[in-house]
């Protein structure tokens, strides 16, 4: 079932069921009250990414505080993504619009992952996961994606399971089409990993290309951004061997 866009949504770290009052947070009730400007009897929908997505009322305790008011679950819970996204931070602008797409491109999972050339980093983990709820809140998820601690690139490898497979965009291939790559894949635990503004090392090149549980692709003719080609990227593997099939 698709979203439904004519009415608000919101996600409150909240259980939700019929009946099972629950108050906001002051930010919920500013955004609500004085941003949204809406009244008492106002319906909204709210989502938890546990128990589905509700249509709820507002109801106004006091002048200063609002409660849901859960009426009916109008979409079931779906299965959460299971891609995993593994990143090199960029500057927080381009930080922001490339954990935004990965959400909206159906990534379970967001893994910042530290390489040797990388130029940003994770200044707050809470503005991370915050861009995270906004996006599920723009486009209808209900799955929010986990979002995991930084990570150096070598110690991930060192701990990653073999049953899922890394695919990892290697600006230096001299390729120019990633789909024969791709539908050569037989795994269907997957994970996507995009270096950093100025690319992965040769040492990183060649310890991901040496390891059995990695397959390289080329983006293609043009050189991207990193945040292009995150975007490039999701959509290819998605298309092609994930969850638009």
């Amino acid at each position: 079932m698709r979203a439904n866009f004519r009415i608000q949504r919101l996600f409150i770290d909240a259980p939700l069921a019929k009946a099972e009052h629950q108050e906001v947070g002051a930010e919920h009730f500013n955004y609500l009250a004085n941003v949204l400007r809406l009244t008492e009897g106002a319906e909204i929908l709210a989502f938890n990414g546990r128990d589905g997505e509700w249509l709820a009322k507002l109801i106004f305790p006091s002048r200063k505080k609002i409660a849901l008011e859960p009426i009916q679950q109008v979409r079931p819970q779906p299965p959460a993504p299971d891609l995993h996204y593994l990143f090199a931070p960029l500057k927080v602008g381009r930080l922001d619009y490339l954990v935004q797409k990965a959400v909206e491109m159906g990534a379970g999972t967001l893994q910042p992952v530290m390489t040797q050339h990388v130029q940003g980093k994770i200044t707050s983990m809470e503005r991370l996961r915050a861009n995270v709820i906004e996006a599920a809140e723009q486009c209808g998820i209900l799955s929010v994606p986990q979002v995991l601690s930084p990570k150096k690139l070598g110690d991930i490898l060192d701990h990653w399971p073999s049953d899922r497979r890394i695919i990892f965009c290697d600006e230096g291939d001299e390729g120019q089409n990633p789909l024969t790559i791709l539908s050569k894949i037989e795994e269907t635990k997957l994970a996507l990993l995009v270096g950093p503004e100025g690319g992965f090392s040769e040492e990183e090149r060649a310890r991901l290309r040496s390891l059995p549980f990695v397959s390289a692709i080329p983006l293609g003719p043009r050189i991207l951004r990193a945040d292009t080609a995150a975007v490039a990227a999701l959509a290819v593997v998605q298309a092609s061997i994930g969850d638009w099939r």
